[in-house]
């Protein structure tokens, strides 16, 4: 019993991040178990499907509790291609067999990306643990090498720019699948990070890197979904800028808050896959577009109520000189924009609503960051950079195309509109398709 005690921990470890990613990983596997057993009955293929999710979510179970860097590899490479299997759920169907080998393709690169650099790392070390890995002393130039090789390989898993055409080329599978993959596998880049967080917040300017990465899929996922008119490529869409956004945090050392991140989007974008049947029979809210100044003033004080509540609970300054004022500006704007779905019409009830909501938001959004670090405060993985004139961009960047969106001219006419308008559009809205060959043009081409 001592010696398989002694196995065991040779090549797995459970410290707070492993166990906030089982946690995960455990209530999304149990929900679109009960949410596949009923949206899949009937179906020819429904036991094999049963017995792929169950392997994916043990092959993940594994791949985060794993500390030998070759059980990881597998579990990685095994948790992907299980994925793509489930994608090609019916592989008669051109489109999807399509679907499922341009992620394998992906996936394939970022698993040699990855073994790369945990080969550099292990050259260097002599260990297979990755806890003596992340403690090791290194040459400088090589663990840039190494950490740059992860970082790309984080990249092709997340689908952020510009890995990330099999992500919005995704729509075919089942719904179950779609929730599991955005839910769940794609914040593996996240997890990555945050695991090898300590060698990172060694490399400051790798760090800005990565923030500049995440920047650009931010902004470029969060704006082709303004686009679409397919519920499931505007979630997916969403899900590439939202991990560009998890990204941004990582790239400003703020591990604990990108894996905050990771945990509410998973909780939420499956939900949102679940529900997406549904889309068609909601009501929508006429935001009224764009909004007067005095409903935009109203809603930007709700704003900082927002952003102060999320700073006292999340134990943060609102005017720290660090790049937590990022992440405070952040809920600020995020707060705002929330008030505004309240405030239609401007009434003095509503804006008590919003005041308290967005309050209310932001405060449980700041406890849940400030747990989050308490947990994973003895893996030292949390340490806010200076702030730089790259991040002073980005965030100019961000609230310029927010207020840009928020006050554009609504449902102008083609005449209207300048060349370049017209001309940006068109080249957005065709980078935001998928690859042609994961399209079913007509319903002949779907094969059961």
């Amino acid at each position: 019993m001592v010696q398989l005690l002694n196995n065991i921990q040779l090549y797995f470890h459970v410290d707070a991040l492993a166990f906030v990613m089982l946690l995960l990983v455990g209530i999304v596997g149990l929900s679109l178990m009960a949410f596949s057993s009923r949206y899949l009955k009937g179906d020819s293929r429904y036991r094999k499907f049963f017995l792929t999710l169950t392997a994916l979510i043990a092959s993940v179970f594994i791949m985060v509790t794993a500390d030998h860097i070759v059980l990881f590899l597998v579990a990685w490479g095994c948790s992907d291609l299980l994925l793509a299997r489930l994608m090609v759920h019916k592989p008669n169907w051109r489109a999807a067999r399509a679907s499922g080998w341009l992620a394998v393709k992906n996936f394939a690169v970022g698993w040699v990306l990855i073994g790369a650099a945990l080969g550099l790392l292990y050259f260097q070390t002599n260990e297979t643990s990755i806890q003596q890995l992340i403690h090791a002393t290194y040459d400088p130039t090589i663990l840039t090498i190494a950490l740059g090789l992860l970082f790309a390989g984080a990249m092709t898993q997340s689908g952020l720019w510009p890995f990330h055409r099999w992500l919005i080329s995704s729509l075919n599978s089942p719904t179950p699948v779609s929730a599991i993959m955005h839910a769940g596998l794609v914040n593996g880049g996240g997890f990555l990070l945050a695991r090898f967080a300590p060698l990172y917040l060694e490399t400051p300017k790798l760090l800005t890197i990565v923030f500049a990465f995440g920047l650009v899929s931010a902004f470029l996922g969060t704006f082709w979904k303004l686009m679409q008119n397919d519920i499931k490529r505007m979630l997916a869409c969403s899900t590439m800028g939202q991990m560009g956004f998890m990204i941004m945090q990582c790239g400003l050392g703020l591990f604990p808050a990108a894996i905050a991140h990771l945990c509410w989007h998973g909780l939420f974008k499956a939900y949102l896959f679940q529900a997406s049947g549904s889309a068609a029979q909601e009501k929508r809210l006429d935001l009224g577009y764009p909004p007067t100044l005095s409903d935009f003033a109203v809603a930007l004080l709700c704003g900082f109520a927002g952003a102060y509540a999320f700073a006292v609970s999340s134990h943060k300054s609102i005017f720290v000189a660090d790049t937590n004022f990022f992440l405070v500006a952040i809920a600020c704007v995020a707060s705002t924009q929330f008030a505004l779905s309240i405030l239609q019409p401007l009434t003095w009830k509503r804006i008590t609503i919003a005041f308290f909501s967005t309050t209310l938001v932001g405060t449980l959004y700041g406890l849940s960051v400030f747990c989050i670090e308490v947990l994973v405060k003895p893996l030292n993985i949390m340490q806010a950079q200076e702030l730089n004139s790259i991040h002073f961009i980005g965030l100019g960047v961000l609230v310029f195309c927010w207020m840009a969106v928020l006050f554009r001219r609504h449902g102008a006419q083609p005449a209207q509109q300048s060349d370049l308008e017209s001309w940006t559009y068109v080249r957005m809205l065709n980078a935001s398709q998928p690859h042609e060959k994961t399209i079913t043009t007509h319903r002949n081409h779907y094969q059961n």
